[in-house]
């Protein structure tokens, strides 16, 4: 089976069960500070997923491109990426677990036909403690549980597994959140084990599908309030018995299945890089460095799909920086130059995977087509900036080597910090030592793991944090900042021109910061102009309201918006008195007389041809 045609199965079949389908969201989010890319199916459709009404219904299927880095460490094995794509079907409050667990077992044994006696599920083994007198935090869920053996699945085969497991949520301390169960399958040699309880965790069982819950909102017990502050401030972990987690209104059904994962296991493949959507990148890289896939797996395997993660990136409209998403980009195709050193391939090769890459993705994603030419540029450039960051590193381990007397060793903690500072790899410091006669110290290795480590926790711990605000909250100051950026785009197409498109937003409840494409810095004047023509608006008090309609309806209007194609063939138009028009997915507030005094507080250059304003209400 071709990856279209499991596209194409999964996509038809939830069709057939009344599911819209919907395109995939950009890896960029929208109007979302929380999390630098878009790392699941279910990121774009957080508004909905909160209660926000969707312009196709209630039931919605598709295929959305991701990316996570959290795992950039295990990518070299035979089933870890930092580009994905994620098959998934929702219920917006539509169906639960009834008609979920139905169609994912008739999917996976009807559609795809896997073998039913080497599938095996694991739902959530619930976290009941008799002896803890505050009461159970979330019980065992006995309905998946039945639910999968009504499909005809043994006991034996259904494992029941904790939180770490088996549940999803919420972003933040508390928030939606719920059971989930995950779909397995053997593949390994022979009949696969009988007791999955026991054997859950041989990586021979491969996950292809999770079917995650949304049921509960998990809350703080007022009783506990105080304790949990304390422990907070003493940044202590706070037990679960301190929270309660009640019904929530509106039950969501949120899944994902894998493209890479399980197109590797209908076609009897136990490594995800000898798909079609890998091997013809794996087959240019052989002929580029005269080596085998067999014995260098890892170092083809991670060139492979960082190129592929950066060709994507750089497509949604993000270059390389040294900030944000544009670091990641950075970070990704300079390890990709790095493994192609090891492998002996000559320099300025990588732009060579491009057109392989935009071969296998480009006709279920025509904007890779469209910006073949910026794509390849973006990675030349890189390449060249990446040989002058390589030489600088290495005017640096000069400097540090230096100054050292010739019997002192060059340590760990120098390593760390040539390569967080230089992206000097620890491999290349080490060739420098030995290039310049010096000795490693006897813990070289383990203090550089080390302070890699605690450089990549800071990283996420930052991450992490970030996750507990912005459009997940769908906050009042959010929704009220989210429309004012409404307001200031048709505001800035009045004072500088109708060739004024947005390019991209982040909101918090403290500010916002705002994209847009324009060549020139804005004079003094110009940024009155536009603080004045908002403010005009927000004293008039106007009534914000919404249509759906078609996209073609919508530009009939005369509707703005770059971001339609995420929303699928019905929109939402936000209309705001009769000062704007704009295809967007919410929140909003009412009426524009709750926002207060709009201030903008600085302009600057973006990237070329787009500028960046911050914006705050006062």
């Amino acid at each position: 089976m071709t990856a279209q045609e499991l596209r194409t199965k999964y996509l038809d079949f939830f069709k057939s069960n009344a599911h819209s389908v919907i395109p995939s969201a950009s890896l960029i989010p929208e109007n979302d500070p929380t999390v630098l890319f878009t790392t699941a199916g279910m990121h774009p459709l957080v508004p909905y997923l909160m209660g926000e009404k969707h312009p196709e219904g209630n039931r919605l299927t598709d295929v959305q491109k991701c990316i996570r880095t959290q795992d950039i460490d295990e990518v070299g094995d035979a089933v870890h990426h930092t580009f994905f794509e994620m098959m998934g079907n929702w219920s917006l409050g539509d169906y639960f677990k009834k008609e979920a667990i139905e169609m994912s077992w008739e999917f996976l044994t009807e559609v795809l036909e896997l073998e039913k006696n080497k599938l095996a599920f694991s739902v959530f083994a619930g976290d009941d403690d008799p002896s803890d007198k505050h009461g159970a935090s979330a019980p065992f869920d006995e309905e998946a549980y039945n639910l999968w053996k009504a499909q005809g699945v043994s006991e034996s085969r259904i494992a029941k597994l904790g939180k770490s497991d088996n549940w999803w949520g919420p972003a933040g301390e508390t928030g939606p959140c719920g059971p989930d169960t995950e779909m397995f399958y053997w593949t390994g040699e022979g009949e696969a084990p009988e007791n999955f309880q026991e054997t859950h965790d041989d990586p021979r069982w491969v996950e292809i599908w999770n079917d995650v819950f949304m049921q509960y909102n998990k809350q703080r017990k007022k009783e506990f309030e105080e304790i949990i502050f304390k422990l907070q401030c003493e940044g202590k972990s706070i037990p679960e018995k301190y929270y309660k987690y009640e019904p929530l209104k509106q039950k969501n059904v949120d899944t994902g299945m894998g493209l890479e994962r399980t197109l590797a296991i209908i076609n009897k493949l136990d490594d995800n890089y000898r798909t079609e959507l890998f091997w013809p990148i794996i087959q240019k890289i052989e002929e580029l460095s005269g080596k085998k896939y067999e014995g260098n797996e890892r170092a083809m395997r991670i060139i492979a799909d960082h190129i592929k993660a950066s060709v994507f990136i750089i497509a949604d409209g993000i270059t390389p920086s040294n900030t944000g998403q544009g670091y990641v980009l950075r970070k990704i195709i300079r390890r990709a130059m790095y493994y192609m050193g090891t492998l002996s391939i000559k320099k300025g090769s990588l732009v060579s995977l491009v057109d392989i890459v935009i071969k296998i993705y480009g006709d279920f994603y025509d904007n890779l087509k469209k910006n073949t030419k910026q794509i390849e540029e973006e990675i030349k450039k890189e390449d060249d900036k990446t040989e002058k960051s390589i030489e600088e590193g290495r005017k640096a381990f000069r400097s540090i080597e230096k100054k050292k007397p010739k019997e002192e060793p060059i340590t760990g903690e120098e390593a760390a910090f040539l390569h967080q500072t230089y992206s000097l790899s620890i491999d290349n410091t080490k060739g420098l030592a030995r290039e310049y006669g010096r000795k490693l110290a006897h813990d070289f290795d383990k203090v550089a793991e080390e302070k890699m480590k605690q450089h990549q926790e800071l990283s996420r711990t930052a991450s992490a944090g970030m996750f507990k605000g912005g459009l997940a909250d769908a906050s009042d100051e959010t929704k009220k900042l989210h429309t004012t950026a409404h307001l200031m785009l048709e505001a800035l197409r009045r004072v500088l021109g109708e060739h004024v498109q947005q390019k991209g937003s982040n909101i918090t409840a403290e500010r916002l910061r705002f994209d847009f494409s324009h060549a020139d810095k804005m004079t003094d004047e110009q940024i009155k102009q536009v603080e004045d023509i908002v403010n005009e608006q927000i004293e008039k008090n106007l009534p914000v309201t919404m249509q759906e309609m078609t996209v073609a309806e919508a530009k009939k209007l005369g509707a703005t918006g770059v971001f339609e194609s995420k929303y699928g063939e019905k929109v939402k138009v936000y209309s705001v008195g009769n000062f704007s028009k704009e295809i967007c997915g919410g929140p909003h507030v009412e009426r524009t007389g709750v926002l207060g005094k709009f201030k903008i507080k600085k302009e600057q250059s973006s990237s070329a041809g787009v500028r960046r304003i911050k914006a705050v209400l006062e």
